[in-house]
């Protein structure tokens, strides 16, 4: 029964159509104009590449089954198609950034929260270039309240990825100059109290982001692991949430397909555990032609739900009735 009432909380909080929202954080969860809100997630990650009135459609029908927030990436260069709204000195790169901006734009009229992400890489080949980046989206969207900052995702990979712990205190330090309410996290997966203690205290988070496994056992992990991050803060003295924005998705996993049961798995795992966000991943499909589908990660040619599966369509149309 908590579960039920929980869950209508996710879909019917955000209810101010065409009012602008403000998100926060209060202890370990999230909050919308003040109010504990569970964010209920999907991934949208090469948005700045399709059309608009794709994005429309998109936005109108994650909020017809219950979706509060989308992830959106500010350094998308996928299948040939560079949709980075930076380019590689950090400087606002156009017409993306200006569709970053819109995009923000049209979520904030439908009350919907934007993660905007950023990765070290190809895009970002420096600190210097990063720290000019997140600068200018600080400064072009300061004043809308729905959206945060992943200042770098996956930052613990030890490859182009890696940010250290200096370099994000020092990202996260020049959007707070510009911006001191924003909220910023940074993906990576804290493997023990110590190192979360570094996200916490170090780099001076306001959330944690951890990507976890993508195998047919890791539903089963995630309400343990969800309340093991929780024990760790109590312990350690500061509590804040822990939002799963990339959790498993279909077509990755070579011999796994996740099924509609194993995402709604995961879902209820993660609040049952006490998390104040999830995420539904999507993303392109490794074992066929093309890699198509290519969902959430190229959608100049389909929106999003165009290109979604059975399963995936399944699990989505299942959420207001099943939890």
């Amino acid at each position: 029964m908590k579960l039920v009432k929980f869950f209508i909380l996710v879909i019917f909080l955000l209810s101010r159509e065409g009012e602008a929202i403000t998100l926060g954080v209060k202890g370990d969860k999230f909050t919308v104009d003040g109010k504990p809100t569970f964010l209920l997630g999907i991934s949208y990650y090469s948005a700045l590449g399709a059309p608009r009135l794709s994005i429309r459609k998109d936005l109108e029908d994650m909020k017809r089954y219950g979706f509060n927030w989308l992830r959106v990436w500010a350094t998308w260069n996928a299948f040939g198609d560079d949709v980075s709204a930076v380019d590689k000195r950090g400087n606002p790169r156009e017409p993306f950034f200006g569709k970053l901006i819109w995009l923000v734009k049209e979520c904030d009229k439908r009350d919907l929260i934007v993660d905007i992400t950023l990765s070290r890489g190809d895009s970002l080949p420096n600190q210097e270039a990063h720290l000019r980046a997140v600068k200018a989206i600080a400064t072009a969207l300061k004043e809308y309240r729905n959206w945060y900052m992943d200042l770098a995702n996956e930052r613990d990979v030890r490859d182009a990825r890696f940010v250290s712990f200096k370099e994000l205190k020092e990202l996260r330090d020049a959007v707070k100059r510009i911006d001191p309410y924003r909220l910023i996290t940074a993906s990576g997966t804290p493997g023990s109290k110590e190192e979360l203690k570094r996200y916490l205290f170090e780099a001076e988070l306001d959330f944690v982001s951890p990507h976890l496994a993508r195998e047919p056992e890791a539903p089963k992990r995630t309400e343990e692991i969800t309340k093991r991050y929780y024990e760790w803060m109590r312990e350690l003295g500061k509590v804040v949430p822990v939002h799963y924005q990339e959790p498993f998705r279909r077509g990755y996993t070579p011999g796994w397909e996740p099924k509609a049961e194993d995402f709604l798995a995961d879902l209820k795992a993660a609040i049952r555990g006490g998390a104040g966000g999830w995420c539904f991943h999507n993303g392109s499909q490794r074992d066929t032609p093309e890699n198509k589908p290519r969902r959430s990660f190229d959608m100049r040619e389909k929106r999003l739900f165009e290109q979604l599966d059975e399963e995936e369509l399944k699990f989505i149309k299942s959420l207001k009735s099943q939890l």
